[in-house]
């Protein structure tokens, strides 16, 4: 395979590091694939400072276009940036606002987008597009919008177009749907008994309307659902990634698989192996978070041999690598202010009045 090949298989991979700083396995990694972006976690995050510099160090192990620094910042229990990082309550206070809900949404999710571009953060995994239709849900709850159909699906989309216009790519998750499950992804494989077309008529609705709203990536649940493939998790499943978003809801950006680590995945398939089954389902891209550069280099192997060998074909990478460079080319080329740049203004940006008024105004809905 020719080494211009080898390389561009690294975009497949939003990988991790396991500290602060990019480790000299993850940069030697990079000089051999051409990394497709980076996930901040808890972990990594000590200081905006720090984080504006790991940022820099992330992007730059994209060697033929930036890498994507990508973060969970959804606001509530699931934020990775805490102080002086402006305090979001829960997505549900948004869907509780009646008809100021649009507009908070759309100050909230620009606030953020400005809090996140500061230090360096290009992708951001919000919003949250599940229904929460179960209470006992435990993993979804709160992060939900809403629990209609149609309040999530307007509110995803206000958030997409304020969190894009203000040049932070956007991420609806978790499709093809996680708000009726009784049971956590992180720890086992949930089963959604939905038929068809209970799940065009209500989880779909919100990612047709982020689908309308071009946002720009769209991620998978790991999620049984019989009734549409009664063998694979939808995350691995041709007729759930390419038949239904790509093909039947026309979903033109990028499918990034969640975490392949994730029990719901992992109990039960090797990670490169999976790996391999997303890309061949139709993902453009998967998610390894634990911070384990040698899990992520024997990832990127699997690929190589999988795309050598023909099991993913020439047309399957084309297209996803296509659609990945479409992406970069919308929010990562061009000019934008480095590290000590960004560094200097932090702290007139980050967690200002303007932006605690917002959340202010958000937790009164609580």
């Amino acid at each position: 395979m020719p080494l211009a090949t080898r390389r561009e298989i690294g975009q497949f991979l939003i990988g991790s590091v396991p500290g602060r700083t990019v480790p000299v396995e993850m940069r030697s990694l990079a000089r051999e694939f051409d990394l497709g972006g980076v996930i901040l976690f808890s972990r990594n995050i000590e200081a905006p400072e720090q984080v504006a510099e790991l940022a820099a160090e992330s992007e730059s192990l994209g060697r033929t276009s930036p890498a994507w620094v990508s973060v969970d910042q959804e606001g509530g229990r699931v934020a990775r940036l805490r102080e002086p990082f402006t305090k979001w309550p829960p997505m549900a206070t948004l869907g509780r606002a009646g008809q100021e809900g649009d507009a908070l949404a759309a100050r909230f999710a620009t606030a953020l987008a400005t809090e996140l571009s500061a230090v360096g953060i290009t992708l951001d995994y919000a919003p949250v597009l599940d229904i929460h239709t179960n209470p006992t849900n435990p993993v979804i709850g709160d992060r939900a919008l809403a629990e209609e159909a149609a309040d999530v699906a307007r509110l995803g989309q206000v958030i997409i177009t304020a969190l894009q216009a203000a040049g932070v790519a956007a991420c609806g998750k978790h499709f093809p749907g996680h708000g009726d499950t009784s049971t956590d992804s992180h720890l086992e494989l949930p089963l959604v008994e939905h038929p068809p077309d209970r799940l065009r008529a209500i989880e779909f609705e919100p990612f047709r309307a982020a689908i309308a709203a071009d946002v720009a990536f769209i991620m998978t649940a790991h999620v049984l659902v019989p009734a549409l493939d009664d063998q694979r998790p939808s995350t691995l499943s041709p007729a759930v990634v390419q038949a239904l978003l790509r093909d039947e809801l026309g979903f033109g950006g990028v499918i990034l698989s969640d975490d392949l680590e994730m029990k719901a995945v992992s109990a039960r398939y090797d990670v490169p192996a999976a790996a391999v089954a997303a890309i061949q389902a139709g993902c453009d891209a998967i998610l390894i978070c634990s911070g384990d550069v040698d899990l992520q280099a024997r990832t990127l192997e699997a690929l190589t041999r999988a795309v050598e060998s023909g099991a993913i074909t020439a047309a399957r990478c084309d297209d996803a690598f296509q659609r990945l460079r479409r992406a970069k080319q919308r929010f990562l080329i061009g000019e934008r202010p480095g590290p000590a740049r960004r560094i200097r203004n932090l702290r007139q940006i980050l967690g200002r009045e303007e932006h605690q008024v917002v959340a202010a105004e958000m937790a009164a809905f609580l």
